[in-house]
């Protein structure tokens, strides 16, 4: 079965307190974006690679890609108002009737072949499938009347990227819903528009997303102890 990756990468600079695009920041050198789409081509070099910039983005990624002599070849696509509108325009360019879809956030760089391979994997059997770690620290739910509640944190998981779908589900669940805040993840549009429950497989907690400073020095230390 064919095999697709949507990578978004739609986010500002706003809470890295830079006016550069957390996607285009560099990591060990290079611009966190480009990490993200060698680790699908490295897992398939044969998988077609959409990438969702908005528009206005678009010419500064390729001048990096000159840049950085960068030549993986990838779909440019531009993204919508919301993450959910940014997806659509990716499905949009997936042209087989029947395939298994990865949508990845683009300041996700350091996910592994590893986990690529098992969310792809456990899709096949299922409707879809995402990695999610274990809740390692004391969490309490603060109510509207701000009481707070002790919860259990075994009962929750960290939900991360790529997560995959066959192509159909996805299409159906994109169909008709509406665009809301409240679809913060592509599992959470299928799981409120179908009746199908995701498999769940083992994350990383090196698999974090670019948001802070901070998360780009844990990057940074990390990429030096895998070398």
């Amino acid at each position: 079965m064919k095999k697709y990756a949507i990578i978004v990468a739609g986010g500002s600079g706003r809470r890295m307190g830079t006016d550069v695009p957390k996607q285009f920041l560099l990591l060990a050198g290079r611009p966190v974006l480009m990490y993200a789409i060698e680790a699908f081509h490295r897992y398939d070099a044969e998988m077609k690679i959409i990438l969702v910039l908005p528009a206005a983005q678009q010419d500064y990624w390729q001048k990096l890609c000159v840049e950085h002599k960068f030549s993986i070849a990838v779909t440019l696509v531009s993204g919508g108002n919301s993450r959910f509108l940014s997806v659509k325009n990716g499905l949009a360019e997936v042209k087989d009737s029947d395939a298994l879809v990865a949508v990845h956030d683009g300041v996700r760089p350091l996910v592994t072949s590893e986990i690529i391979a098992s969310v792809f994997e456990a899709a096949a059997g299922h409707d879809a499938a995402y990695p999610a770690v274990p809740v390692v620290d004391t969490l309490r739910k603060i109510t509207l009347e701000g009481k707070v509640k002790d919860v259990e944190r075994e009962q929750f998981r960290l939900v991360q990227t790529p997560q995959v779908f066959h192509a159909p589900v996805l299409r159906e669940a994109y169909a008709d819903a509406p665009d809301s805040p409240h679809y913060t993840d592509d599992v959470s549009v299928v799981t409120v528009k179908l009746e199908c429950e995701p498999q769940i497989v083992a994350g990383s907690k090196e698999n974090i997303k670019i948001t802070t400073p901070e998360d780009l020095l844990l990057a940074e230390a990390i990429l030096k102890c895998r070398k």
